[in-house]
């Protein structure tokens, strides 16, 4: 099959270690779209497994020309390997779950159908199980919780592997991604003005293998999190971040400055009884004008960047 050849679907699925799931996950992903009756390939990413992982992926192709395979040299993380799969990826509409049989297979048609009625971005929510949001992972829940305060983004399971795309959206997101914010790939959709809608998948067990989450990767996730908020609501206007932190923090010093002089002046009491206080003041006011100066460079800067590159996102041309 020729890598440009035109197909329905595209299954971009990221691996580490899991030379045990992969040829149970196959005959699951082919059952269900070829019942659907899609043209489809599967871009399987071996993210540096030190396992068997990519051995299996070798056979798979062998017997499929429809089964795709890349492979990293080291670890580069979920971001690396989606971003490796959205650029390869040649179906109209871009599937991600998992390959540790988590995400059932059963649920591609519905995000499809989300697609069908018009959706640029479909992402999953798991209702029910051990990863569930508001079910027993704890770190899920908080995780969610948060970024839907910070974010003002009404998706109950940002974290969720389980998305559908239209290819454009997944090439334009494969391109923003990095680190941890794979996570927030739905920001980046609204921030482009994409179609967001969410779907309820299954939770599956684990059957085999161990999970690559830990308390490292929720850390890295929420320190993300504030890049991503950065990058999605100042970017393109700093100022409005740092210009009002200047100007809050400015604001305070000089009001304490002017308390402690009028207390002087009422009650006779030299500055100097209140030193602390003071140079916290004058601190205060210098931490503010240095803000509210950065915010001013920052915001030509970003200016001149605007001027030079693209305004827009094409969604479609007729």
């Amino acid at each position: 099959m020729a890598a440009a050849e035109a197909l329905d679907v595209s299954l971009v699925i990221p691996l580490f270690n899991e030379e045990t799931n992969v040829p149970l996950l196959y005959p699951k992903l082919v059952e269900v779209l070829e019942k659907e009756g899609k043209s489809f390939e599967i871009i399987f990413v071996d993210d540096g497994s030190t396992d068997g992982t990519f051995e299996e992926l070798k056979k798979l192709h062998a017997q499929d020309s429809r089964v795709r395979a890349i492979s990293f040299t080291t670890n580069y993380g979920k971001s690396g390997g989606y971003a490796a799969g959205f650029e390869a990826a040649v179906g109209d509409v871009v599937i991600t779950m998992d390959g540790d049989l988590q995400d059932d297979p059963a649920d591609i048609p519905n995000v499809l159908a989300e697609i069908d009625k018009g959706a640029d971005l479909v992402v999953g929510w798991k209702t029910e199980g051990a990863d569930a949001v508001g079910g027993k992972s704890l770190p899920s829940w908080i995780f969610n919780r948060v970024a839907q305060r910070l974010t003002r983004l009404k998706i109950h399971d940002m974290n969720c592997p389980f998305k559908a795309y239209r290819n454009h959206v997944a090439k334009v997101i494969g391109r923003e991604i990095y680190g941890e914010l794979f996570r927030y790939q739905p920001l980046i959709a609204r921030r482009k003005g994409y179609t967001i809608v969410e779907t309820e998948v299954a939770n599956l067990p684990r059957q085999h293998g161990t999970s690559k989450y830990g308390f490292s990767k929720f850390l890295r996730g929420f320190l993300d999190l504030f890049t991503i908020l950065f990058l999605t609501r100042y970017m393109m206007r700093p100022l409005h971040l740092f210009g009002s932190v200047g100007l809050i923090t400015g604001f305070i010093g000089a009001a304490i400055i002017l308390a402690l002089y009028i207390n002087k002046f009422v009650t006779g009491t030299p500055i100097g009884n209140y030193l602390p206080l003071f140079l916290l003041s004058v601190l205060l006011v210098i931490f503010g004008v240095q803000s509210f100066s950065i915010g001013l460079v920052s915001e030509m800067i970003a200016q001149k960047d605007k001027t030079s590159s693209d305004k827009f996102t094409i969604k479609t041309t007729l």
